[in-house]
């Protein structure tokens, strides 16, 4: 009796987790109206804290995933530069956050990026491409960083050109120019000042800094915070890194030759076939708006916001600009990176 009423027992158990395993299984086939959740993939460039921070709040803002593939320091940009040209007839990423311009303009030249025009409320004509295929903003200036422990304000080289001169052999600090923001500087070098004069200035240069070239602009500016060098060429985003830690660094603004030094802004774009262009979309919207650059400006790389109106809000002054046009400088980038790179070894 006892064995009939445990299989009695037994029956009713497996039957009532059967029964509920097929209620789980109809629920389950029949909400046919269950979505995943949206998602984009980011190929971004700019420094990693601070590009995690943004995804963060465009996450909270929107409910959207972002699926982030950054860059090393040392191959800022050009590694997922390469990397969308490589995917080009199966594009992985949706968007493309980079940390400068011409190596997206040279992407749109090439058809890589898609047509789209945010509302990019209050950002120059400048800052925007006439194709609609890319939108920057939150710019930071090319600067000469210099160690006060060493050197005078007043003893620096006011202009880009005399950064050459011999009396900083062995004391100057320059990136390989293949790389990150560097390869726009020279760019614009070259298209100001013309070939001949750009070769003589390479020369020269690479006599100064006796051959060695830094691996990234945060390795030079973190040189001359240690009194290893005692100045060098960066981006303003590098000098306030070095100050925050204590470090005797400051900073001037050189002339090219026109009145003004580089300013180089982020850039945003979509890529042509991206697999979420909805979601895309709406991350391009995020980091060409207001209140995107004003996050970076008050960021610790605090880029300068190229809204004039953001500017006088925040009381952030910027430096008297290059005249010279970022489809210029793109034009000049493959010569002027090609000459420099004959002076730079392993």
């Amino acid at each position: 009796m006892m064995h009939n009423t445990l299989q009695r027992c037994f029956r009713s158990t497996v039957g009532r987790a059967c029964a509920a395993l097929l209620a789980i299984t109809i629920v389950v086939g029949c909400d046919r109206t269950a979505k995943p959740s949206p998602q984009v993939v980011l190929y971004a460039s700019a420094d990693a804290p601070l590009v995690q921070q943004v995804v963060d709040v465009f996450k909270q803002k929107t409910g959207i995933n972002v699926l982030l593939k950054g860059d090393t320091e040392a191959g800022k940009t050009t590694g997922l530069v390469q990397r969308i040209r490589a995917e080009r007839d199966r594009p992985r990423a949706d968007v493309f956050w980079s940390s400068e311009l011409f190596n997206t303009i040279k992407l749109a030249r090439e058809g890589l990026l898609a047509e789209y025009r945010p509302p990019a409320e209050g950002i120059p004509n400048r800052y925007k491409d006439p194709q609609g295929r890319w939108v920057a903003f939150g710019a930071r200036a090319r600067v000469l960083a210099y160690n006060t422990d060493v050197v005078q304000p007043d003893a620096l080289p006011k202009t880009w050109r005399a950064l050459a001169d011999p009396r900083w052999q062995g004391k100057l600090g320059v990136a390989d120019p293949r790389f990150g923001t560097t390869g726009g500087h020279v760019a614009a070098m070259y298209a100001l000042w013309g070939e001949p004069q750009y070769i003589q200035w390479l020369t020269e240069l690479n006599k100064t800094c006796r051959g060695v070239w830094q691996d990234g602009n945060a390795t030079a500016a973190r040189r001359v915070g240690r009194g290893e060098l005692t100045l060098c060429a960066t981006d303003t985003d590098d000098v306030y890194a070095r100050r925050n830690r204590g470090e005797p660094v400051a900073m001037t603004c050189p002339d090219m030759g026109d009145g003004g030094t580089l300013l180089i802004p982020n850039s945003v774009a979509m890529l042509a076939g991206a697999p979420n262009p909805e979601a895309a979309k709406k991350l391009i919207d995020f980091l060409s708006s207001p209140e995107l650059e004003r996050l970076l400006a008050l960021s610790d790389s605090r880029n300068i916001p190229v809204r004039a109106a953001l500017r006088e809000a925040l009381q952030i002054e910027m430096p008297p600009e290059t005249k010279i046009g970022f489809d210029a400088i793109a034009d000049a980038f493959d010569q002027a990176i090609r000459l420099a790179g004959q002076y730079v070894h392993p």
